[in-house]
Parts: C-alpha cells; structure tokens; sequence
C-alpha cells in the first residue's frame, strides 16, 4: 500500500471535512431468481457496513454490478430492501468473462469515515471469497 497523503491545506481550512474511502465486497448469489439476489444483497450491504462498525447513513454511494447470468431483478432493488435511505445506488454489468465465477454481485461502497484505508474491512462471501483471498475476511 501507498503512503496516504492529506494536501495540508485540507485541515485547516475545513476542520470538520471528513474523508471519503471506498470498501469492496462481493458475494455469490445462491440461484438466479429474485428471492435468492433479496437475499444476498441486503446480506452484503448490511456485513460490509456492520464489519466497518458503520451505518448506512455514513454511505456515500453505492455501485453494484452484477454477472451476466444475473437478470431476474437489479440488485439496487434488493438493496433498496434495506433502510438506506437516500443513499445514492447505481448497478452495472459486469463484463463477460469466460471462467469467471458465476452468480456474483460485486459492492463498491463509498463512505465518510475517519478510517484509514489500512482499517477498511473488505466483505467476501458466500463463494466470493476466491475472488480476493488477500482481501476476504
């Protein structure tokens, strides 16, 4: 990892500004159909905050994708499930890759947080862990 670097101008002239870092989470979603993507969805929204000891009001935006073989809904309308808000929720394919792991939702959440991004706990679950076995907890 980078040495983090804060311009020095940041602090003092906004004091009370707190820092933007992205978390990555991913999960495999059982079967194609709408029950099972309502399930894993709230699931990994809801680990991915509560193992950053966040909630959802400290959500910036979300970005959610979703493989290929994902069609029965969107996955920002599972999350959509969840008391969210209005945190801001945008889904998009991911590319089609032969070998890839099927079933997949993928998570870019952004979040004001004092955190470093050395602390940002990154969520993989439920078959996603092969994705990023450095990062899986």
């Amino acid at each position: 990892m980078g040495k983090e670097i804060t311009p020095l101008w940041l602090p003092n002239k906004y004091p009370n500004l707190m820092p933007i870092r992205a978390i990555r989470g991913a999960i495999q979603v059982r079967d194609e159909s709408t029950s099972a993507l309502y399930d894993a969805v709230p699931k990994l929204l809801s680990e991915v905050f509560a193992a950053n000891g966040m909630t959802f009001a400290d959500g910036v935006s979300v970005l959610l994708t979703a493989t290929p073989d994902l069609t029965s809904d969107f996955p920002a309308a599972a999350a959509r499930s969840l008391p969210i808000g209005d945190l801001p929720l945008i889904c998009a394919a991911e590319i089609d890759v032969p070998g890839a792991l099927p079933r997949v939702v993928r998570v870019l959440v952004h979040v004001e947080t004092s955190k470093s991004r050395s602390e940002i706990q990154h969520v993989y679950l439920d078959g996603a862990e092969v994705l990023r076995k450095d990062l899986a907890q």
